[in-house]
């Protein structure tokens, strides 16, 4: 069990004694503290965790890092570097432990409790499909290992630290996501994860805006595949040139999986049955096997080839895999839910990129009905932010009967939509999601399919909860 002794011992020079105080988490928003948590206080200029320590406390946390005396009756332990704290045996009141840096501390016990397990590390990054990857690798794999997976999208240098402390003795398998803006995170997730395992999805201008081009996405995204060691494995998406330029730059074994028939593991005869799923035939070595899974989208064939890949090189049988990708435990993002005059919404609000978007309006194409397409901005695009908008505007003009763009960028994807011969009465343009809701409640008629879809920022969740609301 995590006690506060183990974090103790990471960060400064002391000696637990078992008596510590357990913690029940480690969380860096104050708002998810519960009783027995340890509160990151995050620096920040906008906004300082310190300023929500005692938030953290009221809510049942037991200590909190801190990188500054707090004002108030604080009962504070210097926890710096070269300090020996006297043994810490269940104190009457939280404790604030002082450190230099409270998101340094806490990666560098994340690092240190990660290492008390032998535990087989499995890093998934790409710029899209980390998270729905995550989740059918884990219904794949938990068909055998005990495995614990990230929650929700905590992928990042601030994320990932607090999920590797949900690690317990009995885990064999973990599967964590690895995210970035900009080179070096990965590379730093990695020292602190130790993955021996890399899956890579694919490589598109998702945060170009921040790392500043193509090619430094890819290189950070190498960063994991860099990082593996000479018994590990690269799980490299053969469909994708950037990702398969990475197989010069690892010592471990490079298995490949795609839809090309020269990759390791490889589909064809792919049949879309709208909400009902996909059908594909998979290819490894001599083996041929007919699968059917419960996923929305065509796009979702390279989903099932990373969970199978994975399956596949941690020895698991056909039928383990088959069971783990038919799971309906896997909750995926993309999800198809009840709307107005019995209509379906298509709930893909998580985040939008280039590529996540034209897949899901190939999506929507599949489906029966009448298609009504709902689209907010695609942020941190940089320079490739007005093409890949007016990319998917094109493609919107042929797939929807009704396009209700979200955005100031979104006017572009309007714009080019009417350009290519959309009707102008059929495409519609707001400055704001909740403006959406009154638009569509106006045009939307029985059965008809609307799909909803924009990045994280544009919040286009509401309209699906506005949508859930009337329907």
């Amino acid at each position: 069990m995590l006690h506060l002794g183990h974090i103790l011992e990471a960060i400064c020079d002391y000696q637990a004694t078992g008596a510590e105080p357990a913690l029940s988490s480690v969380v860096t928003d104050s708002r998810e503290a519960q009783p027995g948590a340890l509160f990151v206080a995050l620096p920040g200029a906008q906004v300082d965790g310190h300023d929500f320590v005692q938030d953290a406390f009221n809510r049942g946390a037991i200590g909190a890092l801190v990188a500054r005396p707090l004002p108030g009756d604080y009962l504070t332990i210097d926890a710096r570097p070269g300090q020996a704290p006297a043994p810490v045996i269940r104190p009457a009141q939280p404790l604030c432990l002082l450190v230099d840096d409270p998101v340094l501390a806490m990666q560098t016990a994340a690092q240190a409790w990660r290492d008390r397990f032998d535990v087989k590390v499995i890093g998934i990054t790409g710029s899209v499909g980390k998270s729905s990857t995550k989740e059918l690798a884990h219904a794949v794999l938990a068909q055998r290992y005990r495995t614990l997976k990230t929650p929700g999208n905590r992928n990042s240098v601030l994320g990932l630290p607090p999920a590797l402390f949900e690690l317990r003795p009995y885990h064999q398998r973990a599967i964590l996501e690895m995210g970035m803006y900009t080179t070096g995170e990965i590379a730093r997730l990695c020292e602190i994860a130790r993955p021996t395992v890399g899956v890579l999805t694919i490589v598109g201008p998702v945060h170009l805006e921040r790392a500043g081009s193509i090619e430094n996405i890819t290189r950070a995204k190498q960063e994991l595949v860099e990082a593996l060691p000479p018994d590990g494995v690269a799980i490299l998406n053969k469909d994708d040139a950037r990702v398969m330029g990475m197989a010069g730059h690892t010592q471990a074994r490079i298995f490949t999986y795609g839809l090309d028939h020269t990759a390791d593991l490889w589909a064809d005869n792919i049949r879309s049955m709208g909400l009902d799923g996909l059908r594909f035939t998979l290819h490894h070595r001599r083996e041929a096997l007919s699968v059917r899974v419960p996923l929305l989208g065509r796009h979702s064939v390279h989903t099932a080839l990373r969970a199978a890949a994975l399956g596949l090189v941690e020895q698991l049988s056909w039928g383990e895999i088959v069971a783990g990708l038919a799971s309906s435990q896997a909750q995926l993002r993309l999800v198809a839910v009840p709307g107005p005059k019995e209509s379906i919404i298509i709930d893909d609000t998580y985040n939008s990129s280039p590529d996540s978007a034209m897949a899901a309006l190939n999506l929507l194409e599949d489906l029966d009905g009448r298609r009504i397409a709902v689209l907010g901005d695609m942020l941190e695009l940089g320079q490739a932010e007005i093409d890949s908008h007016r990319l998917v505007g094109r493609r919107a003009a042929d797939v929807a009967h009704t396009l209700i763009a979200v955005g100031p960028r979104a006017r572009l994807i309007a714009a080019e939509a009417q350009a290519v011969g959309m009707p102008a009465e059929r495409v519609f343009w707001v400055a704001e999601t909740p403006d959406a809701i009154p638009v569509l409640e106006e045009v939307i008629e029985p059965r008809d399919v609307v799909l909803i879809k924009g990045s994280l920022g544009m919040r286009m969740d509401r309209i699906v909860a506005a949508l859930g609301r009337d329907g």
